[in-house]
């Protein structure tokens, strides 16, 4: 299966709402950054490029809380840098669980182990592992060898203690569709994952790496040929089909930016997680204030290559909630 149900329902719920308000942009799901340090050096990220003085500040409980609150979004992906580094982690995801937002915290596991003990296992809670194919690539993208054996581990450890875990992976200009294969076939057969997230590496501007990002034509034909066979429909994916379908030039949608804010230790990014046209300091502002027009494919230029799930992700998710048939075929697959 791919999203809980627990989930689909209270996010379609969410979204009735906003319709009924007759509120046209909102959050769906807040990327809480509440620092930028991070244990590793991965080629196609750029958060640790970050000046020193904000590498060493870390986001208090209670600013995370509010611009949760101030944002009301269903879902908080907390990220990073890592966000095991921050000496309170497990009281902000707790706070969160509470409020039974639904929590994904992204780390890349090497300090699943030191913190484990924090945690609980909760139907709003999962681990949200990076993993960027099998252990050569992967210890590769993460510039350190020995990681890839060390998030199995983990992995395995969590799932053994009841905990959910989903993945996160990144497929770069260097991958082909039997590197995607191989890699979702053993997170979803052998590590037997909850649900696994792709994502099409985005030129970030602060990357180190900038030669094997992917263009749009490259992200169709990867996927294409991946999901060929109904390959995807064996994989326990946490996306809906109509994303699936855009990953592979089925069908194309408008950028919603808007509908994944994200919040770091600099106030609300704009215009989302990957491209940074500065900060405001509330959510209202971000929202009223940003020409939402300006950007996506064929508007900004930044933005020619993205197939992103942050951008185009929720364009899907209401897609799919706006019809009928769609909704059927997302809970059938």
């Amino acid at each position: 299966m791919g999203v809980p149900l627990r989930q689909a329902v209270k996010v379609g719920s969410y979204l009735l709402k906003q319709k009924i308000q007759g509120r046209t942009r909102f959050a769906l799901d807040l990327e809480l950054e509440p620092l930028f340090a991070c244990n590793l050096a991965c080629e196609g990220c750029g958060k640790i490029q970050q000046p020193a003085n904000l590498l060493n500040q870390r986001m208090s409980v209670e600013q995370a809380l509010g611009a949760v609150e101030e944002c009301c979004a269903p879902i908080v992906s907390i990220a990073g840098g890592e966000p095991l580094m921050h000496p309170q982690i497990e009281v902000i995801v707790e706070e969160l669980i509470k409020r039974k937002k639904f929590v994904y915290l992204c780390t890349n596991a090497l300090l699943m182990p030191r913190k484990i003990e924090k945690f609980t296992p909760s139907p709003y809670f999962a681990w949200a592992v990076h993993i960027d194919g099998l252990e050569e690539r992967h210890d590769a993208s993460v510039a350190k060898q020995g990681v890839f054996a060390q998030c199995v581990d983990n992995i395995r450890d969590a799932q053994r203690r009841g905990f959910r875990v989903t993945t996160n992976s990144t497929f770069f200009s260097t991958d082909s569709p039997q590197t995607v294969i191989e890699v979702l076939d053993f997170l979803n057969n052998d590590l037997n994952v909850d649900q696994m997230m792709l994502s099409p590496a985005y030129a970030y501007e602060k990357a180190p790496d900038q030669e094997h990002f992917l263009g749009v034509e490259e992200t169709r034909e990867l996927f294409r040929k991946a999901f060929a066979d109904g390959r995807r429909k064996k994989w326990r994916l946490n996306h809906t089909p109509l994303f699936l379908d855009f990953l592979e030039g089925k069908v194309d949608f408008p950028c919603t930016a808007w509908a994944i804010p994200s919040y770091s230790l600099l106030g609300w990014q704009r215009p989302c997680y990957l491209m940074d046209d500065g900060h405001v300091g509330s959510y209202r502002e971000l929202l009223d204030e940003t020409d939402w027009e300006a950007y996506g494919r064929g508007r900004d230029p930044r933005c020619a290559n993205c197939m992103a799930h942050c951008g185009y992700e929720p364009t899907a998710v209401m897609a799919t909630l706006g019809s009928l048939r769609e909704s059927v075929r997302a809970m059938r697959s």
